[in-house]
Parts: structure tokens; sequence; C-alpha cells
């Protein structure tokens, strides 16, 4: 389980002990990145979720005919010339 916490550092200290600032994002914490004081950007981990390609695949339907047959039916209803 991530702990949910947020600190701020300074580019210069981000580049210098990046090997330690991720390991602290892997352990759940968020770091907001100043440059001279101003946020520029926000180091989170990533959320804990399926793949893409793990998730089930959409079925597609046509209702009365094949799906095939619908869209060989659609390309000859069509006028391409």
């Amino acid at each position: 389980m991530y702990r949910m916490l947020m600190s701020t550092v300074s580019l210069t200290q981000l580049r210098s002990e990046a090997a330690s600032m991720f390991g602290r994002v892997q352990r759940g914490e968020t770091l907001v990145v100043l440059r001279h004081g101003r946020p520029i950007a926000e180091i989170s981990p990533v959320a804990a979720s399926t793949p893409s390609w793990k998730k089930p695949a959409l079925r597609l339907v046509a209702k009365g005919a094949a799906l095939s047959r619908a869209i060989l039916q659609e390309r000859e209803d069509e006028d391409l010339f």
C-alpha cells in the first residue's frame, strides 16, 4: 500500500540525488520539483491498474447479420468513385 506524501525538491537536488529520489517515489511519495522556487514538475508513483493488453477486448456485434457480411454490404453501398 502506498503512503500519500508530497515533498518539494529543487532541480539541482533531484539531479544530484536521482536514485534516492526515485526510491522515495517508488515507496509512494510524490515529489514536486522546483526551479528557481517555482514548481515545474510533479513525480508520482504509477497508479496500480490493469494494463490495457490484459483487459478483455471489445466484442463487435451486428444484429441480424454476421459482422463481416454487414461490413461488406456497407462497402458495396458506399460510392467511392
